[in-house]
């Protein structure tokens, strides 16, 4: 079995493999439809380009080959779309936090189960369960947390950095490969295949973490500048 992506590009015509599936096109046409109806169109084009960059730019066939590049997709689909469209499309009361942040983490953590990543890099069905799930899950954490009072959505956001850097921290310090789907892929781009494992981690655990940190820290001004007007 193949993955959804194709195999594993080599460093010489790796720019060249993108990704024009109709299915997949006809999907990001619906999600920018969908996108121009929202509050803020504007920034959930954003999150359908950031969508497009990760299945149909040439990182999709480069994340076979990587999975440091894999876990820059998965950062893309979970920290940057997420939130774009979590804000564009807000949601207009509470709701309980802790169920959706507990949720998109054990998410999160799962499709990072040798047995299951692995699984879903060889089937399509398994892989687009894992991306929509990522997606979704995602999605109901940050509208939960924009919708949340500014001390629990502080938290919360600080909790979700925090699980991030520990799942890099995890691959960072493995002392051996984790995953059977890219045994072999990563020799031709010069790295061994536990040395790609690392940098992943550390993508996670510094890339990975800022828009988490970056959102934190604006709820946190915010809550002190209501907190000075108050004084």
């Amino acid at each position: 079995m193949t993955s959804y992506c194709g195999a594993a590009p080599l460093p010489t015509e790796w720019i060249s493999r993108w990704n024009f599936d109709p299915l997949l096109l006809l999907g990001l046409m619906l999600c920018a439809a969908f996108a121009l109806r929202t509050k803020h169109p504007q920034i959930a084009m954003g999150g359908v380009a950031v969508l497009a960059l990760a299945f149909v730019s040439p990182l999709c066939a480069l994340s076979v080959a990587l999975f440091s590049a894999r876990a820059v997709h998965h950062i893309l689909i979970v920290a940057v779309a997420a939130p774009l469209f979590a804000l564009a499309w807000s949601s207009r009361r509470a709701h309980g936090l802790g169920l959706p942040l507990l949720v998109s983490t054990v998410t999160l953590w799962l499709w990072h189960v040798p047995s299951l990543y692995d699984r879903a890099l060889v089937d399509s069905t398994t892989y687009w369960i894992m991306q929509a799930s990522l997606l979704a899950t995602a999605l109901w954490f940050w509208r939960a947390l924009f919708a949340a009072p500014a001390v629990p959505a502080t938290l919360a956001a600080i909790f979700a950095m925090v699980q991030m850097g520990m799942l890099g921290a995890l691959l960072t310090f493995a002392t051996q490969p984790l995953y059977q789907a890219h045994v072999g892929t990563t020799l031709p781009w010069g790295m061994d295949q536990l040395v790609d494992q690392q940098l992943a981690g550390l993508i996670m655990w510094a890339p990975g973490i800022i828009p988490y940190a970056i959102i934190a820290a604006l709820i946190g001004r915010r809550l002190w500048m209501r907190a000075g007007l108050a004084a």
